[in-house]
């Protein structure tokens, strides 16, 4: 019986370390089999801690690459002496086990002079145990190549037989890694025998893409990256080793380089084969396809003679990549063509009236790319800030909530852009000392029929900041669809659907309320309800609602709807804001009498809510009387489909997520009498929704070219508080918002972090972006 455990425990193993040596092959350089297959070595090993060690090129000290923070790392140097167990093993070439580093008997056994580091320990607090250290030797010339050591089994027992036969078959398999990635650099005959030397490809393969290319008469990189699985990474880093200058990779978040681009056509770049990328101190930075031609001829030089060109290489589709994002994707009125007719102006920026018409017709077409380019990249807000001086105006983006630079323009265009816009929504533009705000209207512009909505504010240096928020428009999202939990949606429906009562949707600006609040009344909107709504502005637009702009200018703020509203025979009522006793007091009066309201709260809880509003006077009896529910509300960053990384989650790792989730539970009565029945519950809970044959699997975001940083969308993250009896019965007695959150969590609530874990385990989001907007 025993016997048979053994051989499935051994087969089981060797079967786990086969995959891992298919990574292991797959790796392009020795830092990425240490940081990227790191914690794969330790799941198949049981163990906390791997560090892989090569020899450096004096031969008598082992380096290991070790992570110091969450993107930092230095260079761990260890002699190759008796004084670590690391170096000692690097020195006798002997596979080391034992039970307990700090036990000198046991290291007395395998040498007198054998000593464990204790510095490490000491600096950290973290206690080493068990070790397995094994060399690496050259297969064929007995070389000493490196070590590898396994750092304190999970089940804190001693490295097992069959692990020490592992570490034997690994160490074989890393030092053929070693000695490919460790060979003298070879001969280049052409530019991807890079490929080859790196074991990327095998030369007969990289013959047979040349032959491929050549009869179907494509580009060489095309076949390679389509049919051979060759990443672009690995085709730059041949062409680097070819011209002997860096390889720079396309990232999809570079600032285009105006001033540069002026003088530059979209056909003479894609026609040369180089781009200027920036500015920078040590020159301007030239990536090129073949930059030994590019700087035998000068044109560099000729173009920019002030500067000094500092040349980088990179593939044929990367350099597809830059061209379109600086100049669009084959947009005839692209932003570099725009400004390239724009001879300077007056450098200060203020010499408005002596901008030419020319140049304010290129104006004029410059902002309606900006528009256009921002609502097909999705953006929600476009912000102009211009600097002082001769300083530029900086255009940003914010794109699922996070701001990304777009342009750079010229200090000389800046009053010009801005008088622009202030036109455009018919503000004053002799205006400049007062914030002022409107609207455009761009199907009067421009190609597309959508509403911004503008804010301008003096800032510093007598210059103006301009914010464009892109209305969404459109349909709105069917309630299924908004990523609302199976189990919140029932609850949510139920809630909704009935006859009248007071339900707010809370969270800050811009996180997606009005949205929901549409889908919500989309799900209620049939042709025996009425339905009135006050807005400001009115977004999203529905057949059958009947929607009221507010106008405070003319006297029509949302009390004076709500009280028109009133006299207007409703069945459902939504109310943009309440913000305000009077429109608060007037909601509660409308539910009470008969009538669905529906509003907003700028709060950042649903407990917190409740307190809020009774702290702006409402009496605490018709309030809970009205109350049906609150919908809190956050919007996360939605990992991308097309490239996140799923990886069996640890113990521990499931662990930090349990533990984090039930923090928003040790109030509960059931967590206060007994917490470990609480966690094991929650667990249960997890592992029949999320685990597959007993196992999580998290998500991590890697990045690609359709999203940015690993991420693409957001996904809300809701906190559904119901008016239960309980829950109504606290805010009669002005309870604290502690109580009115045990409550709710007690009759099924989730909190907004709760609802971000869950979406973590389902692989929507990771932890990361769920603490990003869940502020406890």
């Amino acid at each position: 019986m025993n016997d048979a455990s053994d051989v499935d425990l051994r087969l089981a193993f060797f079967q786990k370390l086969q995959a891992v040596t298919t990574k292991i092959h797959a790796t392009t350089k020795l830092d990425e089999i240490m940081l990227d297959l790191g914690m794969e070595f330790c799941d198949l090993f049981n163990c906390d801690r791997f560090t892989l060690y090569a020899l450096d090129e004096e031969k008598d000290h082992i380096v290991s690459k070790v992570k110091t923070g969450l993107t930092s790392f230095r260079d761990l140097k260890l002699a190759i002496t008796p004084a670590s167990i690391a170096g000692y093993v690097a020195l006798t070439r002997k596979t080391v086990n034992l039970a307990d580093v700090y036990d000198q008997a046991e290291l007395a056994r395998h040498s007198p002079e054998l000593r464990f580091q204790q510095g490490v320990d000491q600096r950290t607090g973290y206690r080493t145990r068990q070790m397995l250290v094994a060399p690496l030797i050259a297969v064929q010339s007995r070389e000493l190549l490196g070590v590898v050591q396994f750092i304190n089994h999970r089940d804190r027992a001693p490295f097992s037989a069959i692990a020490e036969a592992g570490v034997k078959q690994l160490c074989e398999t890393l030092s053929v890694a070693l000695s490919q990635r460790m060979k003298p650099a070879q001969m280049v005959r052409t530019k991807y025998d890079g490929l080859v030397t790196a074991a990327a490809l095998s030369a007969p393969e990289l013959e047979q893409a040349t032959r491929t290319a050549r009869a179907r008469e494509v580009d060489i990189e095309e076949v390679l990256i389509g049919e051979y699985g060759v990443k672009p990474q690995l085709l730059g880093l041949a062409l680097e080793k070819f011209f002997g200058v860096p390889y720079e990779p396309f990232r999809p978040d570079r600032i285009k380089p105006v001033e540069l681009l002026k003088n530059l056509k979209r056909q003479y770049i894609e026609e040369s084969g180089w781009l200027p990328l920036e500015d920078g101190k040590d020159g301007v930075l030239v990536v090129a396809l073949d930059p030994e031609r590019i700087a035998h001829t000068r044109i560099v030089s000729h173009i920019f003679p002030k500067a000094r060109p500092v040349y980088r290489v990179t593939g044929q589709r990367e350099f597809r990549h830059m061209v379109e994002l600086f100049y669009g994707h084959g947009d005839s009125g692209s932003v570099g063509d725009l400004l390239s007719g724009m001879d300077g102006g007056d450098d200060d920026g203020e010499a408005l009236a002596d901008v030419s018409e020319a140049v304010e017709n290129e104006l004029v077409k410059l902002l309606n790319k900006i528009i256009i380019d921002a609502h097909r990249q999705g953006v929600s807000d476009i912000h102009i800030e211009p600097l002082p001086g001769k300083g530029k105006t900086g255009i940003r983006f914010r794109k699922d909530g996070t701001l990304v630079p777009y342009i750079e323009i010229p200090a000389s265009y800046r009053s010009a852009l801005v008088a622009r816009v202030k036109i455009m929504c018919d503000l004053d533009i002799s205006e400049r000392r007062k914030p002022q705000d409107g609207k455009i209207q761009f199907k009067k512009y421009g190609p597309l029929d959508i509403e911004l909505r503008v804010a301008t504010i003096p800032s510093a240096g007598g210059v103006e900041d301009i914010v464009m928020r892109i209305l969404a428009a459109g349909e709105p999202i069917p309630l299924d669809q908004l990523g609302v939990l199976p189990f919140n949606l029932q609850r949510l429906r139920a809630t909704i659907e009935k006859p009248y009562g007071l339900f707010f949707v809370c969270g800050p600006t811009g996180s997606g309320k009005t949205t929901t609040l549409h889908s919500v009344l989309h799900h209620l909107n049939t042709p025996e309800t009425k339905i009135w709504t006050a807005e400001d502005p009115v977004e999203i637009t529905q057949k059958g609602l009947r929607q009221v702009q507010v106008n405070r200018k003319a006297g029509m703020d949302f009390a004076t709807v709500m009280r028109a509203f009133l006299r207007a025979d409703p069945d459902i009522i939504m109310v943009g804001e309440m913000r305000d006793k009077e429109t608060v007091g007037m909601g509660i009066e409308a539910s009470l009498t008969g009538h669905m309201v529906f509003a907003t709260l700028h709060t950042n809880s649903a407990p917190e809510s409740i307190v809020r509003l009774l702290d702006m006077g409402m009496d605490p009896f018709n309030f809970a009387d009205a109350l049906l529910g609150i919908l809190a509300q956050r919007l996360a960053k939605r990992l991308c489909g097309q490239c996140k990384q799923a990886v069996e989650a640890s113990g521990e790792e499931v662990g930090l997520l349990l533990a984090e989730y039930c923090e928003e539970l040790l109030n509960t009565e059931a967590f206060i009498r007994d917490p470990d029945a609480g966690r094991a519950a929650v667990l249960a809970g997890w592992r029949e929704r999320y685990a597959k044959d007993g196992k999580f699997t998290l998500y991590r975001a890697v990045g690609c070219d359709a999203c940015n940083k690993g991420y693409k969308g957001r996904v809300g993250l809701h906190e559904l508080m119901l008016g239960s009896d309980k829950v109504k019965r606290l805010l009669q007695e002005h309870s604290r918002v502690a109580q009115l959150l045990a409550a709710a969590l007690e009759d099924g609530m989730l909190t907004l972090k709760m609802d971000g874990i869950e979406k973590v385990l389902a692989g929507i989001t990771d932890i990361k972006m769920v603490r990003a907007v869940c502020i406890k």
